[in-house]
């Protein structure tokens, strides 16, 4: 199983300090599968303008790639403006309409104050069901108390990021396993 675990931003390290630590919670418990993290900050993504996705290089056909060959994907994002940030959006905006179909995508969203908790499901959620995406339908919000500096240290954040981990290879299992049973 082809796992990637996509910091959905550009600037900030809150958000990819905690998929890191997935990423660390994968590589511990599935290091079966095949298992990558992108952070977009490091990435240059050109903008969106309604080009097929084959016809992009560089770093947007690195990411796109990665994403269209995932069977997993953990997207992480900082709220800006009480949204997700422009760079996914934009991400989503260079991938074909069925580029998430039969994906199972899980979801940690961090943010300034708890007022931005329900961005990940009002914001985030529409676009991945509409991507048809097996989206979990728990996530893990997270506020900068569960940091000390740059170390996510709140003990129930990191069970609560476990056990999204654990519940997102659990549910991308079952559904392979329901693909294969359905395509007999």
């Amino acid at each position: 199983m082809n796992i990637l675990v996509l910091v959905g931003a550009n600037v900030g390290s809150k958000t990819a300090t905690a998929l890191q630590y997935v990423t660390d919670y994968f590589e511990t418990h599935y290091n079966t599968h095949n298992i990558e993290m992108i952070d977009l900050k490091d990435k240059t993504l050109n903008l969106a303008d309604g080009r097929h996705y084959e016809d992009w290089s560089g770093d947007t056909k690195e990411v796109i790639s990665k994403m269209l060959a995932a069977d997993v994907i953990v997207i992480g994002f900082p709220v800006f403006q009480a949204s997700i940030p422009a760079v996914l959006k934009n991400l989503f905006d260079l991938l074909p309409i069925n580029g998430l179909k039969g994906k199972t995508v899980s979801i940690v969203s961090t943010a300034g104050s708890n007022r931005h908790f329900l961005v990940a499901e009002m914001m985030l959620k529409p676009i991945l069901n509409y991507m048809k995406a097996h989206v979990l339908s728990s996530y893990v919000f997270i506020t900068p108390e569960a940091y000390e500096g740059k170390r996510l240290t709140d003990v129930n954040i990191l069970h609560r990021l476990d056990n999204l981990a654990d519940e997102t290879i659990d549910i991308a299992e079952a559904h392979q396993s329901f693909s294969k049973r359905k395509n007999k």
